[in-house]
């Protein structure tokens, strides 16, 4: 485990931030300090690493020389973050984007490939700042040397494209060239500009600063405010809602459509442990509940692109499917471990690619056949190549779906036959019938037909343990399992149906610590000793579930007691410890804030369908 000392060199999970153009994202603490970033996408090697190695990792940090207090908050509807320091001489705001704008206006202006903005203003009195600049390429394996090109810049080569820092006020370079640094002091009214970028292709292109890079946060901000106006949404909290959906947006790898789990690796499930994965993948158990995020909201082009994505990747490893692929649908993200990295708060491994990807996950079909069910609009989206992909889909499942697998959680333990694959094996059968008999495609709907009753069958009998009153985590077992709570989601199982809500009830019991939910029992066997937080999406399901099943008012304050746990910017990791609050793993978390989404949307529904009973009730 790691000591007091070492902890207390990192910044908390919850005290991150995040900014990004949709190809990369970085991490700013609160402290102003900027821990994480991979560049020019979301899978490369990382040029600043300090969030999982706060000594060699590599920083880019701005911040009050003195004691000071931070305010932070998103500009309204964009990415654009503002944290205010609060010294005791005075206040100075600091403004940190990737700059984003429209395609025609990339086609009018050379821009570069890759840029960071950190903006500096007063606001009141007058501070002094200390600007530190140690970027340390691929995670810290590449020595940094920093050379000084007077008005173009400082250049760091990268060993694959060149770093280029300017600012509007000189940084000493330090006299090992690793890195520069420089104090000023900032008066209200005054500003200051700093430009990052990163260019791997052809000649750099060196942003200019000044105005121009004022010009290039107003057209940023523009363009946030009106990619967020495109959403449909007008029910209850709202501003929860909008803050997910741009931390979805962020996470959307824009070039391929895909999605990335997380931008992160090997931030700790639990401190001083070892469950610490690299996320920086597309993970097909997402894919359902984020194209219901995305069309529920109106945001159709990015489901499109995201289904698009979704039948190339899998169509590179067909008939058989992966669980994850890389975002440009990659089959291969062999995992390795990066040993001269300390982890966050000294939580080692820390993992780059992911081993998982070799797993068989049968649940991952289900996911696949109910996505593209969801983008069907006509009978024209189903080309020859489509109907013949969805068909052997269906055949591989009819195939294997009585073979154990290793489930929506990737244990690294013995396949096991999981009742969750299980119902989404059903899934991917049931949707294909309806697609046939929606839009007359060429199935073979006779087996089909077969093997979805036979599952249901197997599930019934031997995935509900009658004694506890609920569905179990596997055939024939008495362990709980929060997955089971999506088995109304996938129209399985009607959420009111007493098997559920008795199920709902033993999961709650269980699991369940006040609105958050765990993955699983603690004496599961998963292939590592017991320990991690609560699971953030599985709150989120339980929620759904309740909801659905008509229990709107516990729903609600459930969903209410779950927002709390977001960080001051409305953010949420993979996990979060019931006892003290603090977030764990990846940040931030996909997963996570698409269940945020789904439930508000499934609320909003509940909450909708009351009030029209009500209202004819009183008529």
């Amino acid at each position: 485990m790691p000591t007091v000392d070492n902890a207390s060199r990192y910044s908390p999970i919850l005290d991150y931030a995040v900014i990004g153009d949709c190809r990369s994202v970085a991490l700013i603490s609160r402290e102003g300090s900027l821990d994480w970033l991979c560049w020019p996408e979301f899978d490369s090697p990382s040029v600043f690493a300090a969030v999982l190695d706060a000594n060699r990792g590599g920083r880019f940090s701005i911040r009050p020389e003195g004691p000071f207090r931070a305010e932070r908050r998103y500009l309204p509807d964009t990415n654009t973050l503002e944290t205010v320091f609060h010294a005791p001489e005075g206040s100075v705001a600091l403004r940190d984007l990737m700059p984003v704008t429209s395609e025609d206006r990339k086609r009018e202006q050379l821009i570069a490939e890759h840029e960071i903005l950190r903006v500096i203003e007063g606001v009141t009195g007058e501070v002094e700042l200390r600007i530190h600049y140690e970027p340390r390429p691929d995670y810290a394996r590449r020595a940094a040397k920093l050379e000084n090109r007077g008005q173009l810049g400082v250049w760091c080569q990268t060993g694959h494209g060149v770093l280029v820092l300017r600012c509007d006020v000189p940084l000493g370079i330090d006299a090992d060239m690793r890195s520069a640094s420089v104090t000023i002091r900032i008066c209200a009214g005054e500003r200051k500009t700093m430009s990052l970028s990163y260019s791997d292709d052809g000649p750099a292109v060196t942003p200019a600063i000044g105005a121009a890079a004022r010009q290039r946060l107003e057209e940023s901000d523009a363009w946030w405010r009106a990619w967020t106006a495109r959403c449909t949404y007008e029910g209850p909290y709202r501003e929860s809602v909008v803050r997910s959906l741009l931390a979805l947006k962020l996470m959307c790898f824009a070039p391929s459509g895909a999605i990335v789990a997380a931008p992160t690796t090997s931030l700790p499930e639990l401190i001083g442990g070892v469950r610490n994965w690299d996320y920086r993948y597309c993970w097909l158990r997402d894919a359902s509940f984020t194209l219901r995020a995305l069309t529920g909201l109106g945001y159709e082009e990015e489901a499109a692109a995201y289904c698009g994505w979704l039948l190339h990747a899998t169509r590179l490893s067909w008939p058989r499917l992966q669980i994850l692929y890389g975002i440009y649908g990659e089959t291969r993200v062999t995992e390795s471990t990066l040993g001269h990295l300390e982890g966050y708060a000294g939580s080692s491994p820390v993992r780059i690619g992911n081993g998982a990807h070799s797993q068989q996950q049968l649940d991952v079909y289900g996911e696949v056949v109910d996505a593209i069910a969801r983008m069907a609009r006509s009978r024209d989206f189903f080309d020859g190549d489509t109907v013949r992909f969805l068909n052997g889909i269906g055949k591989t499942v009819c195939d294997q779906w009585r073979e154990p697998d290793s489930g929506i959680w990737e244990p690294r333990s013995s396949p096991m036959h999981y009742t969750h694959s299980k119902v989404l094996c059903w899934v991917a059968l049931d949707r294909l019938i309806d697609l046939h008999e929606t839009y007359g495609l060429d199935l073979d709907v006779d087996r089909f037909r077969t093997e979805r009753d036979a599952i249901r069958v197997e599930v019934e009998r031997r995935g509900y343990n009658a004694r506890i009153g609920s569905y179990t985590q596997t055939l024939d077992g008495s362990t709980l399992d929060a997955s089971l709570l999506t088995l109304p989601w996938y129209g399985y199982i009607d959420a009111a149906h007493p098997r559920i809500m008795s199920t709902l009830k033993r999961v709650g019991e269980r699991l369940g610590r006040g609105g958050l939910m765990y993955r699983y029992d603690d004496d599961t066997d998963d292939g590592f000793d017991p320990g991690e937080g609560a699971f953030g999406v599985c709150g989120f399901w339980a929620v759904d579930c309740r909801a659905r099943g008509g229990q709107l008012a516990v729903a609600t304050e459930d969903f209410e007691r779950l927002l709390g746990y977001a960080n001051d910017v409305g953010l949420f990791a993979e996990e979060i410890d019931p006892e003290t609050g603090a977030a764990l793993g990846n940040f931030p978390q996909a997963f996570t804030h698409v269940g945020v989404i789904n439930a508000a949307l499934t609320l909003a529904a509940g909450s909708s369908e009351t009030a029209a009973v009500g209202k004819e009730v009183r008529g």
